[in-house]
């Protein structure tokens, strides 16, 4: 769960620091006619390096380098030094200066030489490199092993390179500063759909971490503070995700008391007194095995997380639940090959557009350690072949996690960079436009009886009209507020559904303009009662016809799912028109067009005595027919209840 990028120091030590005393393979350079002085500060680093005091360990080296400036292996030290600090410039002059001194001596590390290369972004350079340690004689297994993973790495990264977008694109990730940042490690950000809020794990003490916020003002974020209520405590919570509407917080707990195994996943809620007591989401997303990194749709619907359990591809795979009307969750279901490899996924972060997924992984091609890539969720449900974020966003290193705001243009992320605080810090940088989510939008409102004015629970639910995909089905909580998102760029039906209650609807036509990024709508639902009615907005014909075009089906489903729902309940369909061109057309126009939705109902399975028609041409304005807006308003179909 803890996302630090650690080293491996035994690998750095056995590849990096050690000397070999054999002096066979020295032309200029002789280890056996080290200044003994020299030697002594030597031995004295490789203690510092043991401890990890890598800047102690490169200071005394460089004492070492001043009393004997053609010491190879100091030299080959401090590279191999700076580039655990990741200082690789610094790194890659001391190669340089060591294979100065005797380049058949440095043969043997130009592997490591090669990764520093690349951690500078130069790739075809490191490729070189990689490529001259291959052609050692009798290269045992596991450099065979580590060089030939490399290689594949840099061909892939020039491969990229190739790419266009990827060598226009520039890469300036911002610290986000003091009041976020501290001299301890802080990542896994969480943001909600505001951009408002942002939550965090920082790391408190050896084994502990906790959850932190900052908020968004005029004048930048706030000193972050940790979360209040019963959330924290002095076990192990972190990789969170929050619900957009900053109501829910999904978590992973290490080592709880009432824990399935090492790490499960917990809810807690946004309360007036703070943050509830977190609950074990329970044993059908909980396992004996190892559960983290969870991530919530924007719908509340879905539930992304990371598991180790058995029944997957290998390693840590990426799962979804699905939330049940009843409120719990489903049985978990792996996203299957196209996502999963033998290696390692985590990390899932679903956008606000409910369809990019982003997520690391280091079994699918990249530049070396977890990559981050984003899968695209198509019209059935299935991902589609996740695409790599590309250099520099990816680096060498192990990638983390990752979250974007809603206009799809701006990510956070931890990164121990240079000018970090201490360990991990939180950074935002603008996302390269190929890979970037969807943009959306958001609505939110409150649901109430057009009577009472009370709040009422209700089912939300937005569908993309042209593939009848339903994009986002949330419920309003118990006063009847909801929030729900959506992607741009596309045509959308809006209904709103509760039992005993007309359905409301509305179309969001987005396809063709740029919509404002919020939308506050709050809807009244009218009662089932008699002359009760209400306009049906996703209602469509061909031009001048009375055919109903195929978008209408998502509307006319709806119509017929409420009558089969109340089956004592009778309807009249009316028809009307604007009052362009003759009104004994527009009259005969509006009728045929409201036999057309009785036709359809009937055809799916609704008796036609409970149906009735009639058409009423212009005769029936509700906005200035000398305007196309309101001539596209008078033009309308209506549900009006003739018995309940």
């Amino acid at each position: 769960m803890h996302m630090q990028f650690k080293s491996n120091l035994l690998c750095l030590l056995a590849i990096i620091l050690f000397i070999s005393l054999s002096p066979l393979q020295a032309q200029v350079y002789n280890p056996g006619k080290v200044n003994n002085k020299a030697l002594k500060l030597y031995q004295k680093a490789m203690e510092q390096a043991e401890e990890g005091y890598f800047p102690e360990g490169i200071k005394t080296l460089q004492e070492a380098v001043k009393i004997d400036p053609q010491f190879a292996d100091a030299w080959l030290s401090i590279a191999g030094m700076y580039g655990e600090l990741k200082n690789y410039e610094q790194a890659v002059l001391n190669y340089e200066k060591a294979q100065s001194i005797d380049s058949s001596y440095f043969r043997d590390y130009n592997l490591p030489y090669s990764i520093n290369l690349a951690g500078l972004g130069r790739f075809q350079d490191a490729l070189k490199a990689v490529n001259r340690f291959m052609t050692i004689n009798d290269l045992n297994e596991s450099s065979q092993r580590a060089s030939s993973y490399r290689r594949k790495t840099y061909l892939f990264a020039l491969e990229q390179a190739a790419k266009p977008e990827l060598s226009s694109y520039r890469f300036t990730p911002l610290n986000m500063g003091d009041s976020v940042n501290s001299t301890v490690s802080e990542y896994y950000p969480a943001l909600t759909i505001d951009n408002q809020q942002l939550v965090f794990t920082r790391r408190v003490g050896n084994r502990n971490e906790d959850f932190f916020e900052t908020r968004k003002s005029g004048e930048g974020w706030s000193s972050a503070k940790g979360l209040t209520g019963q959330i924290n405590s002095n076990l192990n919570e972190g990789a969170q995700s929050i619900s957009l509407d900053g109501q829910w917080l999904i978590f992973t707990g290490c080592n709880f008391p009432d824990s399935y195994g090492s790490c499960d996943l917990y809810i807690s809620y946004n309360t007036p007194a703070g943050w509830t007591e977190p609950q074990n989401l329970g044993p059908k997303i909980n396992t004996e095995f190892w559960e983290s990194a969870p991530s919530l749709s924007p719908d509340r619907r879905d539930l992304y997380f990371a598991s180790r359990r058995p029944d997957g591809f290998g390693g840590s795979d990426i799962w979804v639940s699905h939330r049940l009307p009843n409120g719990r969750w489903s049985e978990p279901e792996n996203l299957g090959p196209e996502i999963n490899t033998s290696g390692d996924e985590s990390c899932p972060f679903i956008h606000a557009d409910n369809q990019s997924l982003y997520f690391t992984s280091n079994g699918l091609s990249g530049y070396g350690g977890d990559d981050l890539f984003v899968a695209r969720k198509g019209p059935k449900g299935s991902f589609s072949l996740p695409q790599n974020l590309g250099y520099p966003i990816n680096t060498i290193e192990n990638e983390g996690s990752l979250v974007i705001t809603a206009d799809g243009t701006t990510a956070y992320y931890a990164s121990d960079r240079a000018d970090s605080r201490g360990g991990l810090d939180l950074y935002t940088f603008t996302m390269r436009e190929g890979v970037r989510p969807t943009k959306t939008i958001w609505i939110r409102g409150t649901v109430r009886d057009s009577k009472t004015k009370k709040g009422l629970p209700s089912a939300v639910e937005l569908t993309d009209i042209s593939t009848r995909q339903v994009i986002s089905l949330v419920e309003t909580d118990e006063t009847g507020n909801y929030l729900i998102t959506l992607p741009t760029g596309r045509d959308y039906a809006f209904n709103v559904n509760r039992k005993g209650y007309l359905f409301y609807s509305e179309s969001f036509q987005l396809s063709q303009r740029a919509p404002d990024s919020t939308y506050v709508i709050d809807i009244e639902l009218q009662p089932i009662t008699k002359d009760a009615s209400i306009i049906l907005k996703n209602i469509f014909y061909e031009t001048g016809s009375k055919e109903l075009n195929t978008s209408s089906e998502v509307e006319l489903d709806k119509l017929v799912q409420l009558l089969k729902d109340n089956p004592s309940l009778r309807i009249q369909i009316n028809g009307h028109t604007d009052a362009v061109g003759k009104a004994s057309d527009n009259l005969a126009l509006s009728n045929a067009r409201a036999q057309a939705v009785v036709d359809y109902l009937v055809k799916n399975g609704i008796q036609a005595a409970r149906l009735s028609f009639k058409g009423f041409g212009a005769t029936q304005p509700i906005a200035d027919n000398n305007t196309e807006e309101g001539r596209a308003k008078n033009r309308r179909t209506e549900v009006k209840v003739t018995s309940e």
